[in-house]
């Protein structure tokens, strides 16, 4: 595609602070064959045990996104022009249906499948993987990297299945997620039982803590990612509580210790030559972070992960 149809408000021409705010300065479409990467927003947090917020990050990260320009520093990808990309809004909601929003999100990232759009995605709490991941890997299973401080792999919470804590079980459950395929980076934090963890290694997880992360370093880490994911289809999801909580307050779970924004930018640029077939980031809750550094944090790893995708878009054209 030498001339996508879709570019970006230029930033060098339109002031950051002007116009309605789109996902990194996006057009905004409906959802339309032509696309390649759809950014949307998904505000949903019902499936919350304890702070709400999420819901609020589409509109607050759509806001940080300004700040975005249009080539990655690192790699010299400009994903405009590689591919069509542009916000399509967001995914449909029932605030007080857990449910019927599941059911709702789920139907909407079909839709995308079906155009052949690959999402990256602003949730909402992280219990959202769950109806993307039965749209994109209804067909075949995907391999997983997962940045989060907990490992979600219970059976039920609250004696509820669908939940942020359970997403990881019910994808494997489910024939979605390849657990040879997947790893669980920057667990840590307190426990509900001794069991967490090693819930993940009966399952087939790989599992890098942050205890190990930081006796291997960050390269040995990016060694192990790329080793157990190779290059086939891959998903991509970051729960913003993985990032230390000094540099990301706003969340609704936070953790110390955790992964700094570099390493996490780091890890996501060494994926290049996997097939990225889409990506989240959750539960940024910017009503406990008045700075919006969480938002502005997030958007950032939106545009590596649509750097990403595009370049594995236009790998098998």
């Amino acid at each position: 595609m030498p001339n996508p149809k879709y570019q970006p408000v230029d930033a060098a021409v339109v002031p950051r602070f002007a116009d309605v705010a789109t996902f990194m300065r996006a057009k905004r479409v409906d959802i339309d064959p032509e696309l390649d990467i759809g950014l949307v927003g998904v505000p949903f947090d019902i499936g919350l045990n304890y702070r709400g917020g999420p819901r609020e990050a589409p509109s607050a990260v759509r806001q940080a996104s300004r700040l975005i320009r249009r080539v990655n520093p690192a790699s010299g990808v400009d994903p405009y022009e590689l591919c069509n990309v542009a916000d399509i809004g967001d995914a449909p909601v029932n605030p007080i249906d857990l449910h019927k929003s599941i059911a709702q999100i789920e139907a909407f990232f079909s839709e995308l499948v079906k155009a052949r759009i690959r999402p990256v995605a602003i949730g909402g709490d992280h219990t959202i993987p769950t109806p993307i991941l039965r749209a994109l890997a209804k067909k075949e299973p995907v391999g997983l990297l997962q940045i989060d401080s907990h490992p979600d792999t219970l059976d039920e919470m609250l004696g509820t299945k669908i939940n942020h804590a359970t997403f990881m079980r019910r994808g494997i459950e489910e024939g979605l997620i390849d657990p040879k395929r997947t790893v669980q980076l920057g667990l840590r934090g307190s426990r509900f039982s001794r069991n967490d963890i090693q819930n993940s290694l009966d399952m087939g997880l790989t599992v890098i803590t942050m205890d190990d992360y930081e006796a291997m370093g960050r390269a040995a880490a990016i060694e192990r990612i790329g080793s157990t994911i190779g290059t086939g289809r891959t998903y991509v999801t970051i729960d913003i509580d993985g990032i230390d909580p000094s540099y990301c307050p706003g969340t609704a779970v936070p953790e110390i210790g955790g992964i700094t924004p570099r390493d996490a930018q780091v890890i996501l640029r060494s994926l290049r030559g996997v097939d990225v077939v889409g990506g989240d980031i959750s539960e940024v809750a910017p009503c406990y972070d008045p700075t919006g550094i969480t938002s502005v944090t997030a958007a950032n790893f939106m545009f590596e992960m649509t750097c990403l995708i595009a370049e594995a878009i236009a790998r098998k054209r």
